[in-house]
């Protein structure tokens, strides 16, 4: 059986607009994902995060470098700056859950019911944190999910995700979920939210970007699109870029 390469399953990830369908670009599809330099050896940016602690950052940071991690074909969630979007999400509306029922009753819902815990995004994304650092330190001799080797933060990745990992204050697999629909989300949005940084995402996928019309190139069939990304504040790639 032929296997699926990481820009196919990126590519159906974005048609079918949900981080779900991909599955960890390849980890399921029969390959590893490439180990990378141990994440506890790159500084996390300081100044850069509106509400993650250092330790919240260098655990994010670490976790999208794994979800998605940087191959031959381009950039990962790491280089693309998918913390930055995270943490710009948590700190603003979304992270509020200000458009959403958070009254009550709070009763174990079926999946299909959609997000069903009492605690707002960024109080997930806190609480769950300082629970997978807990378990980490417990059982990887003092370590934080960020100081462990690639293959051992699989490893808790893959436990959070099955629910084999227990955590105090939240459920994991509810975290997990959460995170790697945000992974997503940030590695393919517009770069003016703070991710998709260089365009990663769109490259990989080949999405020129929301450039004003295509009059010229609409009957170019079979042609490969001359021009590069545009995101909605310029061509830079970056959210403070100019056209």
């Amino acid at each position: 059986m032929r296997k699926i390469t990481r820009r196919e399953m990126l590519q159906t990830s974005a048609l079918a607009g949900s981080a779900s369908a991909v599955s960890w670009f390849g980890i399921r599809a029969g390959q590893a994902a490439p180990a990378t330099t141990n994440p506890a050896t790159t500084p996390v940016p300081t100044g850069s995060y509106s509400y993650f602690t250092t330790a919240e950052a260098a655990f994010v940071d670490a976790a999208i470098g794994r979800l998605i991690p940087a191959d031959e074909l381009g950039p990962g969630a790491r280089e693309a700056s998918v913390a930055i979007f995270i943490d710009r999400q948590l700190v603003g509306s979304y992270g509020r859950a200000d458009t959403w029922y958070m009254q009550g009753p709070w009763k174990t819902g079926a999946p299909e019911q959609g997000y069903q815990l009492r605690l707002t995004p960024a109080q997930l994304y806190r609480v769950a944190i300082e629970g997978v650092n807990k378990y980490c330190r417990q059982h990887f001799g003092d370590k934080t999910f960020a100081e462990l080797a690639a293959d051992e933060q699989d490893k808790v990745l893959h436990g959070l995700e099955s629910g084999a990992i227990e955590l105090a204050a939240a459920p994991a697999k509810e975290f997990f979920n959460m995170l790697w629909q945000n992974t997503g989300e940030g590695y393919f949005a517009d770069p003016m939210y703070g991710g998709n940084r260089a365009f990663a995402g769109w490259k990989l996928v080949g999405f020129p970007g929301p450039r004003y019309n295509y009059i010229n190139e609409i009957e170019q069939y079979g042609k490969p699109y001359p021009l590069p990304p545009v995101g909605l504040k310029g061509r830079s790639g970056s959210d403070g870029g100019k056209d």
